[in-house]
């Protein structure tokens, strides 16, 4: 949310923006940020957030610096959780579609679970070096008899 859309919330929607994420957020009628103060911590950054144009991070920034805002923090800390949780999960079943199709639908399911953590994690995989595996496997099976 931009400082200006922030600035220029009513009280009301304010409220009910509020109520909504609490209610999503809740698990067995506790929370982790308390609604009322939510509510009076936002009301009150709306007046001391600066006018420039800033990102959600840039925001967060401001309300962690501030160190008077912790209701505001956590539910920033909340909305950068949640959609690094759904974007995994989507890319996991994404690649789980490329890897299991027709053709490999008789893959064992230890084979399946690698190539889809090998495929998920391509990242790290790409900073392992290849050459000191093929080496560490070429001496294995050189020393193997036959």
């Amino acid at each position: 949310m931009s400082p200006t859309t922030l600035k220029s919330l009513e009280h009301s929607e304010l409220k009910n923006s509020c109520t909504k994420f609490a209610s999503s957020f809740s698990s067995s009628g506790s929370c982790d940020v308390d609604l009322n103060d939510l509510i009076s911590e936002l009301i009150v950054i709306q007046s001391t957030l600066p006018d420039r144009a800033m990102s959600a991070m840039d925001i967060f920034e401001f309300v962690r610096e501030s160190d008077c805002y912790p209701n505001i923090s956590i539910a920033y800390r909340i909305f950068f959780i949640m959609h690094v949780t759904v974007a995994s999960a989507e890319r996991s079943f994404s690649k789980l579609k490329l890897l299991k199709n027709y053709l490999r639908s008789t893959m064992s399911q230890e084979r399946l679970n690698g190539l889809a953590t090998l495929c998920i994690e391509k990242k790290f995989l790409d900073e392992i070096d290849i050459d000191t595996i093929i080496s560490d496997f070429a001496s294995q099976n050189a020393r193997r008899n036959f």
